[in-house]
């Protein structure tokens, strides 16, 4: 199976901001649980979290989780298995300290699910 890394713009912006040494512990990190997918996708799975999302997703499962890349820093990022390519596509979207890192999981979370956001708003309010 084929991994595949993209990153966002936020991302970039995030690493570089960062010092040489909390960069390099990142993309060490990073590098980590996507070089041990292929073998050890549980260990890999273990090793991510989720917070949990408001509003609900609907129903739907969030691929979005994130990474402890060292006491201080998190990794926000989803993991999406595609069989019928053979792939697995990590997107990296933000790198921040502790302190940051609800607010930025909730911005990312709701700029990747906006429309189901908004569709259930839309039925609550016609309910």
């Amino acid at each position: 199976m084929d991994i595949l890394i993209e990153s966002t713009k936020n991302f970039e912006k995030d690493l570089d901001g960062l010092s040489s040494d909390e960069k390099a512990i990142a993309v060490e990190k990073i590098n980590q649980c996507t070089e041990q997918f292929s073998t050890h996708k549980a260990d890999v799975y273990h090793a991510l979290h989720r917070h949990a999302l408001a509003p609900e997703l609907n129903g739907y499962e969030s691929s979005l989780y994130i990474l402890e890349v060292s006491p201080e820093l998190s990794a926000i990022l989803s993991v999406d298995e595609d069989p019928i390519f053979g792939q697995v596509i990590f997107t990296l979207f933000r790198v921040v300290q502790r302190g940051d890192l609800d607010k930025a999981y909730q911005d990312v979370a709701e700029s990747l699910y906006r429309d189901i956001f908004q569709r259930d708003r839309q039925i609550a309010q016609i309910s």
